[in-house]
This record gives structure tokens, C-alpha cells and sequence, in this order.
């Protein structure tokens, strides 16, 4: 029998056991068309027959050893991690000989009983235990020395107190994190087909000690305590930010803030053979539009004219902080693809006397890591300039919206947010115009022309082929026609009071929607207010599927598909004419939010849901969400694009997107909640000179009608060291990473497998973390990373929500629901979603933060 490891046993050749590969990068797929074949999967299915081999193999074959191979290190620690319940923390190093009393990590296990220590002969150790003794206790195995393999690998480390052997060199535990304290989680049974076990009743099993294991509360005021109210400066590539919990000020030098990128590691591996050994997903979360605190500085613009913004002649990269001038200023070498580029003349200057131009302080484009372009028309749609954006308001008047006063409340509200529609900072009044429909079995267009007196209805009746009925009259100017407006809100409750019209159709109003966006040729955002299951004869006709026989079998993921391809089309219409849908919903019973909410998510748009909803309850919170949507930046018809340096690129995009090809990104509109996540994978080696270069630009037209460029650079270290890479990683990112990559994969694999994937690619990752960065130590520890002490809660969280855990009690509306919620969400939001925070109520005082300000 091979010698055990630390981390259970090592198969010949220094390869883990046989076993399934695990869910490695190269397995995620892409939100959108590849370019070649089939897109891959993260979370794959069985293999078909004959399939071909994986791209690597990490494990030995079976053929390799003619012992039968013994438990893998991760089948372990992703038992432990499966029964972990994990809420508090402690950090440092300490050997299980000076444990506290009660800190042994014992939780149940499935399997044999750990037996007791005489019982197992450690392999290779032809001594039996000695008898007990005042010096060694009861029983005690004796220490074997350090092993040697005829393979030139390392052997396993030495037991406690066992001076280290060959092969094994002094590491610092301060280095690499923290180790918990005391006697840690214990693995289930002794080796694996070891001699046999003596009989008799398992030990007693001790509780968890909460005071020696990870809490996030902790970690985050631990955070806050060092960090809080700071000035963080982003000039040093590769940097880790404060965490998403911890307020601070960002002063942009070069790199962009975090509150629009973060990233999964701040540091890359250089290999793509590191990357597969440690197995921590390379990503970066974007946020290209989120809101900057009043005492941040706002993104600069910059205006070229006709000659638009200076870019590479071969990657198309736009000029930034990473290129660098050369020859007295007359070219300069692109930091991206290293291609050197003539400056164009209008935009030459001299350099000093360490290489930089002389106004590098008075260009944006020179010294910040995040600003914008105005584009020339070459960027715009059949090269003219963009007509400002229009909001059209889409009403439910079915009999159960009338009776329980929801139309009223929404026909008041809007007499009121229609004076707040988003403007340009130097404009005195909102370009938007706006647009209202009525709807149930049919539709009813109005003209609010301002120099008519009364409004006018239209009905549409064929809603097979939806037409817009009127196009002067339909989409006007807020200000100039306010009175008819207002007129028009208040007669609406009235003229569908007698209405007896229950069944509604959806798929039509959307239709119709971004038809008259088109017939205006503007891009747009529709505000739709529905409440039931459209049943009415149209296309995207709904029937009830909610069937609970489907939850814990392979069926399950039909629950989470749209049940017709009908709104799948439907949202590729209105990404391509820049038609954003936001659906509030009011369902009292099942209305298939995972075929309504497709559309929404897909155009950028938002998906608010109110069960049961009831006026005296919940009006005020559907009030706020209905301002708010309406005041947020935004940015419309959207195109984002990122690029990287040579040795690596982005390969897949998660998020409320819809792509077309491989590299563009299309968004109908894209707000400042909206967060798309993107994964890299190696093409190249990367250098530790050069590092890691991400440029994210982002073409959309502002709620003025102007065509912008906003870009984002980031740089990111690289080195050849796992213990870098750990040292820079970002829990919070990962969750969000882990998240999205999961709940894409719900649409087609079982929830059982994905759960499985999830808990295995995080003990590969603290496994890889233990034998490459950590002290030796005793099988039995759980060692976690510094940056990662509270992944595993993290993770647990993530795995107990209700989109992944098949139980009957939770709707399938609501998981669909959160499912797309989670889809869209940046960092912030994500830690939020998945870690809620507590608040005393009894405590009025306690529902202020740090800076004073009221919590949500």
C-alpha cells in the first residue's frame, strides 16, 4: 500500500485518485452563440459513449495501481464541507496538541465511525503501538519517519511533533493565512482498505466550538476596523480592495474603481497548468455603470470632434493609462496586444524626462482607470445620431386589478414620478418621452397629444399581429403635454371600472411595446404592471405547469425553462431595436415567473414580484421600486466589449445579456444594479513584469440621445506562486461567480450534480491551498486561506437557497424569481442576497450605519 498523504492518500505518480475530473474552468460555457461547436458546460451531463477524452486529466487511472486507490482528499473535505454548519472564526496557527478543551470539529459524518487510535497501524509500519505510559498516553502510535517515494515526490508530511524528513522544506505559517485553532475537522474513518478496525461502540462526538471557527461577521468588522472612511488609492496594480461591505473613498489613479470592477484574484497565475492545479475561477464582475458617492469625483468626458477616441490599429483597444510612449511622443506601444502605433498629429505632445507626456495630468485617458468618450457617428446605428429614448407605461386593467385598486395606485403614483424622469446634468428638463397602453384580452394605444383636449383611445383587437394604431400623438413630451396626461391617469381606473375581463395576454404587449419604439426609431424602456397567467388565445400563451411531482428528479429543470420559445425570439427583437423590458408582477396564484421574467432579463430590464399583494401593505415598498427605477442612470442600446493582454481573454458572460457572437456583449439597456460577470482562461503564459491587462468599453446612448463611450482598465499582478494567488482572491466575487455560473447551469442539469460540483471545486480549492501553501500538518486540520476563511459559509449559503434546493414548500415562482434576481447582481448586492444582514429592531439606534445614514 502507497504511503498516505496529508490529505488522505496519493495515487501512483503523484495524481489524485481516480474520479470524475473536476469542474474546472475549461468547463464553463458561454451566455451566448460560440464560435465553433457546441458551447461547454461547467456542470456537465453523463458522457455519451465513445466520447472524446477531457482536455486534461487530473486524476490517475485505475490501471496505474495495483492497490485499490483510497479515498481522495477532496471526497473528504467535501464531506466536511457538506456537513459543516460554519459561523464563526478564529485565526493563526496552533498544533491539535495545544487545542482548548471542547474544540475538537467532529460533525456526523455518513460512513464508518471514526475508530479509536490504537486500532489503525499506519501504513509502511511494521510496529505495533506500544502499551500506555506516562509519556506517550494511551496507545499511541509511534511516529514513523519521514516517507520517501521511489517516484522523487514529496512523501506525506510528519506527524505532530515529527521533525521534517526530506523533501519537505520549513514554511511560514504567517504567510499563508490562517489555520484554526485547536483540534479540527476529522475524517471519517481511518485509511481506506488499512488493516482491519477494532470493534466497539465510536467515541462520543464533541459540538462544534463557535469559538474557533470562521464567522463573516468578524472577517467584515475586521475589515471595517482597518479600512472604514479611508481613501483608497487605485495606483498599484493588482491591489485588493476593501470588501463590498466596507465603505470608503476611492481616488481613481490609474486603475478602475472597485466599485465597477472586483475581481476573483486580484493576482492571475502565470500558467494555465496553475489555474487547473488550484481550480479558482478567473473573473471579473462588472458594474459599468454604478452609482459614485457624492464625494467621489465623476467620470470625466472626453470630446475628440470628428476624429473620435485614439484606439490601436490592431487590438482596437482605446487609449488608456497602459499604453506607452516612445520616440519623443511621435508613436506609442500598446499595453494589450504590444502592437506600436503611430500618434495621430492632433494628438501629439512631448514627453519628459522619465518617458511621460507632459499633459498626462490634464488627459483622463492618460491617468484614470475609468472615463468616457463621445462617440462620432461611425458608433452610431446607420450612422446618425441617436433620437433620445422613450418610456412607455403598459397597465394591466383586468377585473382582480381593478377591484383590489392596484390600477388606481399606479395611474396616482405615476402623476407623480413623471415630474422625476432621468436628465443630463446640464439639461433643465427630461428628454424622454413617454407613452401609455391599456391592456387585458386586447389593447388600448392613447394619443396625449398636447393640443387635444381629451385623450384619445385606440383599441387593437388582433393580437395575433400586433400593429401600432397611431404613431403621431402616441410617444410625447412629458412637459408639453402634462394636463392630458394627468387627465388620462385619472379616467383610466373609471373607464375599466364595469370591466368583467379576467384573462390577459402578455407576450402581445411587449410586442407592441417595442413596435412602437421601432416605428419612433428610438430605444426605449417599458414598464409593464401585470398580475396573472396569461391565458388569453395569443401568442405566448401560458397554461399552468406548476407540478411538484418534478422537484428532486431529473425533470426538475423544466421548472426553470420559458414553456414556450415565443418570449426566447421576443427578447432577441427587443435587444436588436434597444427595447428594455422591467416587469412588475402581482401574482396571487401561479403565473410562470420563468417565462415572463425571460424578456426582462434578457433586455437588461428588471423583474419586481409582490405576492399577495395587498395596498395597505405593501403599496409603499412597490411606491419605492417604481421611483427608483425610474430616476436610476441608465444607459441605453448597449454594446460592451472587453479585452485583455496577450496570454489570456474572456471566454464566458453572465448576466442580464444576450450575445450574438462570441466577444459582444449586447444589452437593450444597462442600469447601475445590472452587473455582468466574465470568466477568463489562459491562451498564453503570463508575465510577472507585464501582469494581467482587462479593458471593458461600453457603446450606449445616453437618456439625452447622446452616443457615449464609457471605459474601464484594470491591472491585475501574475505570478508563478499558488500562494499569491490566494493571498489576492476575493470571496465575495467568487460567491457571485459561483452563483451565476450555478444557476445558468439549473436550465439543464440536475440540481443534484450541480450541488456536487459546487461543494467539490471548493475543496479542490482549499485542498490545492493545503498542499502547496500551508505548514504540514495532521490530516485531521482544516486549513483555509486568509481571503477564503469564510468561503465555506458562503458556499453553504449559496447551496441552502431555494433555487438549488429541491423542497415542495418553496413555489416555483419564487425560485424561478430569484434565480433571474441573482443573474443580474454585482458584488455588493450578491454578499447581501446570500449573507442577509440582521438588524436589532428593539434598537432604534442600530438601523444606522457607520456613516449615519439609514439602512435599506
Amino acid at each position: 500500500m502507497k504511503p498516505a498523504g496529508p490529505l488522505g492518500a496519493a495515487a501512483p505518480g503523484g495524481m489524485l485518485p481516480q474520479g470524475p475530473p473536476p469542474p474546472g474552468p475549461h468547463q464553463f460555457g458561454q451566455n451566448g452563440a460560440h464560435a465553433q461547436g457546441h458551447p461547454p458546460q461547467r456542470f456537465p451531463g453523463p458522457p455519451p459513449v465513445n466520447s472524446a477524452a477531457a482536455s486534461y486529466s487530473p486524476y490517475a487511472s485505475a490501471a496505474q495501481s495495483p492497490y485499490p486507490a483510497p479515498t481522495s482528499s477532496i471526497s473528504q473535505l467535501g464531506g466536511q464541507l457538506n456537513a459543516m454548519h460554519i459561523s464563526t472564526c478564529g485565526s493563526g496557527m496552533a498544533p491539535p496538541s495545544q487545542a482548548p478543551p471542547g474544540s475538537l470539529l467532529a460533525p456526523s459524518f455518513p460512513g464508518p465511525p471514526r475508530p479509536p487510535q490504537p486500532s489503525i497501524l499506519q501504513p509502511g509500519s511494521q510496529v505495533l503501538p506500544p502499551p500506555p505510559t506516562a509519556l506517550n498516553g494511551p496507545g499511541v502510535p509511534p511516529l514513523p519517519p519521514a516517507a520517501h517515494r521511489q517516484d522523487g515526490l514529496p512523501g506525506p508530511p510528519p506527524l505532530p511533533g515529527q521533525s521534517l524528513g526530506p523533501g519537505y522544506a520549513p514554511q511560514s505559517a504567517a504567510n499563508y493565512g490562517a489555520q484554526m485553532p485547536g483540534a479540527q475537522l476529522s475524517y471519517p474513518g481511518g485509511f481506506p482498505g488499512g488493516p482491519a478496525q477494532m470493534a466497539g461502540p465510536p467515541p462520543p462526538q464533541k459540538k462544534l466550538d463557535p469559538d474557533s471557527i470562521p464567522s463573516p461577521i468578524q472577517v467584515i468588522e475586521n475589515d471595517r476596523a482597518t479600512r472604514l472612511g479611508q481613501v483608497y488609492v487605485t495606483s498599484t496594480r493588482g491591489q485588493v480592495p476593501p470588501l463590498v461591505t466596507t465603505d470608503c473613498v476611492v481616488q481613481d489613479q490609474g486603475n478602475a474603481s472597485p466599485r465597477y470592477i472586483r475581481c476573483t484574484t486580484y493576482c492571475f497565475p502565470c500558467t494555465s497548468d496553475m489555474a487547473k492545479q488550484a481550480q479558482i475561477p478567473l473573473a471579473a464582475v462588472i458594474t459599468p455603470f454604478a452609482t459614485i458617492p457624492s464625494n467621489e469625483t465623476p467620470l470625466y468626458l472626453v470630446n475628440h470632434g470628428e476624429t473620435g477616441p485614439v484606439r490601436c490599429n490592431r487590438c482596437k483597444a482605446y487609449m488608456c493609462p497602459f499604453m506607452q510612449f516612445m520616440e519623443g511622443g511621435r508613436r506609442y506601444q500598446c499595453g494589450f496586444c504590444s502592437c506600436v502605433n503611430d500618434v495621430p498629429p492632433f494628438y501629439f505632445q512631448h514627453l519628459d524626462h522619465v518617458g511621460r507626456r507632459l499633459d498626462y495630468y490634464e488627459k483622463p485617458e492618460l491617468s484614470l482607470g475609468s472615463y468616457e468618450y463621445v462617440a462620432t457617428l461611425d458608433y452610431c446605428r446607420k450612422n446618425k445620431p441617436p433620437n433620445p429614448p422613450a418610456f412607455i407605461f403598459m397597465i394591466d386593467v383586468s377585473y382582480s386589478n381593478i377591484k383590489n385598486g392596484l390600477v388606481k395606485l399606479i395611474c396616482e403614483e405615476l402623476q407623480t414620478v413623471l415630474e422625476n424622469l432621468p436628465k443630463e446634468e446640464q439639461q433643465e428638463s427630461s428628454a424622454i418621452r413617454v407613452g401609455f397602453i391599456t391592456y387585458n384580452k386586447v389593447l388600448h394605444f392613447f394619443n396625449v397629444k398636447s393640443n387635444l383636449a381629451q385623450p384619445q383611445m385606440m383599441v387593437v383587437t388582433d393580437v395575433s399581429e400586433v400593429f401600432v394604431p397611431l404613431l403621431d400623438g402616441f410617444l410625447v413630451n412629458y412637459q408639453e403635454s402634462q394636463s392630458v396626461i394627468h387627465n388620462l391617469l385619472d379616467q383610466i381606473p373609471e373607464m375599466f371600472a364595469d370591466s368583467n375581463e379576467n384573462e390577459t395576454v402578455f407576450a402581445p404587449v411587449i410586442q407592441a411595446g417595442m413596435e412602437a419604439l421601432k416605428a419612433a426609431d428610438c430605444p426605449g424602456k417599458l414598464f409593464i404592471f401585470h398580475s396573472s397567467l396569461p391565458t388569453a388565445e395569443a401568442p405566448g400563451k401560458l397554461k399552468n405547469r406548476d407540478d411538484k411531482k418534478l422537484i428532486n428528479t431529473d425533470k426538475e429543470k423544466i421548472l426553470f425553462q420559458p414553456q414556450s420559445n415565443v418570449y426566447d425570439s421576443l427578447a432577441k427583437d427587443c435587444v436588436t431595436h434597444g427595447c428594455c423590458v422591467t416587469l412588475f408582477l402581482f401574482p396571487n396564484q401561479y403565473v410562470d415567473v420563468a417565462s415572463l421574467g425571460l424578456v426582462p432579463q434578457l433586455t437588461g430590464g428588471t423583474l419586481y414580484k409582490y405576492s399577495n399583494f395587498q395596498i395597505h401593505l405593501d403599496s409603499q415598498q412597490f411606491l419605492n421600486d417604481l421611483r427608483n427605477d425610474i430616476e436610476k442612470k441608465i444607459g441605453f442600446d448597449a454594446i460592451m466589449r472587453v479585452r485583455t493582454s496577450t496570454g489570456f481573454r474572456a471566454t464566458d458572460f453572465f448576466g442580464g445579456i444576450f450575445m450574438n457572437n462570441t466577444t459582444d456583449v449586447e444589452m437593450a439597456a444597462i442600469d447601475c444594479d445590472k452587473a455582468v460577470t466574465v470568466e477568463f482562461k489562459h491562451d498564453d503564459k503570463l508575465g510577472e513584469d507585464t501582469g494581467a491587462l482587462i479593458q471593458c468599453a461600453v457603446l450606449y446612448t445616453t437618456v439625452g440621445g447622446q452616443r457615449r463611450l464609457r471605459i474601464h482598465n484594470l491591472g491585475l499582478n501574475c505570478s508563478s506562486q499558488l500562494a499569491d494567488v490566494y493571498k489576492s482572491c476575493e470571496t465575495d466575487a467568487l460567491v457571485n461567480f459561483f452563483a451565476k455560473s450555478a444557476f445558468k447551469a439549473v436550465l439543464h442539469q440536475p440540481l443534484k450534480v450541480i450541488r456536487e460540483i459546487l461543494v467539490n471545486q471548493t475543496a479542490h480549492m482549499l485542498a490545492c491551498y493545503r498542499k502547496n501553501c500551508a505548514s504540514p500538518s495532521a490530516a485531521s486540520q482544516l486549513i483555509l486561506p486568509d481571503s477564503m476563511k469564510v468561503l465555506p459559509v458562503y458556499m453553504n449559503c449559496l447551496l441552502k437557497t431555494c433555487v438549488l434546493l429541491s423542497r415542495p414548500e418553496a413555489s416555483t415562482d419564487e425560485r424561478a424569481y430569484q434565480r433571474q434576481l441573482v443573474m443580474t447582481m454585482g458584488v455588493a448586492d450578491s454578499q447581501l442576497f446570500f449573507y442577509p444582514q440582521l438588524l436589532p429592531i428593539h434598537d432604534p439606534g442600530s438601523t444606522d450605519d457607520q456613516n449615519g445614514r439609514e439602512r435599506p
